[in-house]
């Protein structure tokens, strides 16, 4: 076949897939159907529920799962999108859409790295100030840390009864192999142009003036955090904000009697808010997703950019006492400053 002919690697994965084909036993095998596809990516809208069959107005759904990276989650086989790159191009469609009258952005995130919580928080702000749009995020099973610091950029916060948000810090993650390197008889030996140019190096202890100086740099960090928070949640002044960051996670209804959220409810009820507040008597729940993702309701999720504790998901290292997974893909090779609730890391 020419097809197989032109590309080594497309040969491979087509006699894999005959393979396959052939050595399951018939009375189990499943359909194996191979079909010419588009290589076309744009987003496509789908209809996710309809009050009516003459609804106008739509409210758009748009996910935040998993490490929020800026950085492509794709695996083996199966391309992946940037969550920031996505989320923007989310909201670019969302903006020029007239009948898009709100969005609910659903969080299912132990957060991710500083940049790109940061990004995502200027884009919601952005979108809000320049549509008029409301925004309004809806907390699933954890919203910590960056997702929680992505939720204060939005209009309203809205947590699920069982939700644990908060975890308002910084963490740098760092190694000291050098116990392992001196069992096996390796020493690394670094050439460097100034005295910190190598600090966090695994392989050497870290000495107390770089220690101090990391500390600076969260501690600049977490002051940027502080006040994102004070900024989104009006009625918290910012020494109020201080004694809540002190890295802990809360339940929703902990959270709710703090002023960390809004309101304890539902998705389908956060629906029927935004329907009074943009003044709709029936309104189209939208999402936008890759061509051939196929979501028949807002509880799927889209195969693109599968959250971590997907069983579809690729493997991952699991970090936490609630069985959130990092993808290995983040776990850092140098030092890396997060907004990350990892307490088993």
């Amino acid at each position: 076949m020419p097809i197989a002919r032109s590309n080594p690697v497309v040969r491979a994965i087509f006699l894999a897939l005959i393979a396959f084909a052939t050595t399951v036993p018939a009375c189990h095998a499943p359909s194996l159907l191979i079909t010419p596809v588009s290589g076309r990516r744009q987003l496509e809208e789908t209809e996710l529920s309809r009050d009516t069959l003459f609804a106008r107005h739509k409210i758009a759904l748009i996910d935040i799962s998993g490490t929020i990276q800026n950085a492509e989650t794709g695996f083996f086989l199966s391309p992946g999108d940037n969550p920031v790159s996505l989320l923007l191009e989310q909201l670019d469609v969302a903006r020029r859409d007239s009948a898009v009258k709100a969005v609910i952005l659903r969080i299912n995130s132990p957060g991710g790295t500083v940049v790109a919580s940061e990004l995502m928080h200027d884009e919601i702000t952005h979108f809000r100030k320049t549509t008029g749009k409301p925004v309004v995020a809806v907390m699933m099973d954890l919203a910590a840390s960056g997702g929680y610091y992505v939720a204060c950029a939005c209009d309203e916060i809205v947590a699920q009864s069982s939700t644990v948000t908060g975890s308002i810090g910084v963490i740098m993650l760092m190694f000291d192999v050098t116990g392992t390197m001196n069992l096996i008889g390796i020493k690394s030996d670094a050439i460097t142009s100034g005295p910190f140019k190598d600090a966090g190096s695994p392989f050497r202890a870290m000495k107390p003036e770089e220690r101090e100086w990391f500390q600076k740099i969260v501690l600049d960090m977490y002051d940027r955090f502080v006040k994102v928070v004070a900024a989104g949640r009006p009625k918290l002044d910012e020494a109020v904000v201080r004694k809540l960051a002190d890295g802990r996670v809360y339940t929703a209804n902990q959270a709710l009697e703090v002023g960390l959220i809004d309101r304890i409810a539902t998705l389908r009820d956060t629906v029927d808010v935004l329907k009074k507040r943009t003044n709709s008597t029936a309104v189209r729940l939208i999402a936008y997703q890759r061509p051939y993702d196929y979501r028949p309701n807002y509880y799927a999720a889209a195969p693109f950019g599968l959250p971590p504790w997907s069983p579809s998901a690729p493997a991952t290292a699991n970090v936490n006492l609630l069985n959130i997974s990092l993808p290995s893909s983040l776990l850092p090779r140098a030092p890396q400053f997060l907004y990350l609730w990892a307490p088993g890391y």
